[in-house]
């Protein structure tokens, strides 16, 4: 969707899906659904449809067509594993992540079953590549937390959560298996609180299992407002990341031709 991202913990989005339908009560502001909706009925507008789920598959070149490297956060404005996307285009996406293996990218899903079946069966190249990272939405314990034992059965070479919007105190759970864990707290109208100890209590995980913890804000209304500091500093950390070379324009063009028919 686009080359730069306001989002803290990517560089870019990329959307050849767009449009959702709410599984959990962490889909209950959904931040792309207000977007999307707002430019229903416009005209030429990527969001003509409003958050009516469609395939776009002229963005499926994208990352190729990005020369330099990015960190790259998968249909943001939707999830690659709902139930109305088939899996031949969800093979079409990862092969294009597994060709442009210059980006880093950011696959995130509460459809978690669905990506663990996948992942463990055809996708399952894509769940060994180092540079694509799987993750899902933990946003409370009776939804959020089975997703990581789903997570954790499809044993990607790299896994990560999303506790974001975080709605409760999630106890203590096991990280075994998980490379990354990012925390924040819902933002924009209607935003539901999120108490301090909640983030203490995974970043203390977090330090136990030695995982790299990114606290992306408190929210709120107003978010900018309440910033990102979490006892008097930012955590901004990442798994560890290979830079790999750029291929020459003329090989790009080369696999845009051989990926995208």
């Amino acid at each position: 969707m686009s080359a730069n991202s306001k989002i803290e913990w990517t560089d870019a989005t990329w959307n050849p899906v767009r449009g959702c339908t709410k599984v959990s009560p962490g889909c209950m502001h959904c931040y792309a659904e207000t977007f999307a909706e707002r430019f229903r009925g416009v005209k030429g507008h990527p969001f003509e449809f409003g958050f009516d789920l469609r395939l776009v598959p002229e963005k499926l070149g994208d990352p190729i067509r990005w020369s330099s490297p990015r960190k790259i956060f998968v249909n943001s404005m939707s999830d690659l594993f709902h139930e109305q996307v088939a899996d031949d285009y969800i093979e079409k996406i990862c092969r294009v992540m597994l060709a442009a293996n210059w980006h880093t990218y950011q696959v995130l899903t509460k459809r978690a079953g669905r990506m663990r079946d996948l992942l463990c069966g055809k996708l399952r190249a894509a769940a060994k590549a180092p540079h694509i990272w799987w993750g899902v939405s933990v946003e409370n314990r009776q939804h959020g937390l089975p997703r990581i034992d789903h997570l954790r059965a499809a044993r990607p070479q790299v896994a990560f959560l999303s506790i974001e919007p975080l709605l409760e105190d999630l106890g203590v759970f096991s990280l075994r298996g998980i490379h990354w864990v990012i925390v924040g707290g819902e933002s924009g109208p209607g935003a539901r609180p999120l108490d301090a100890a909640w983030v203490r209590s995974v970043r203390a995980l977090c330090r136990g299992a030695r995982v790299p913890f990114f606290f992306k804000q408190w929210g709120g209304v107003r978010k900018k407002k309440h910033g990102r500091t979490l006892d008097g500093r930012i955590y901004d950390e990442y798994p560890e990341r290979t830079e790999v070379s750029v291929p020459p324009p003329s090989e790009r063009i080369g696999l845009l031709e051989g990926l995208i028919v």
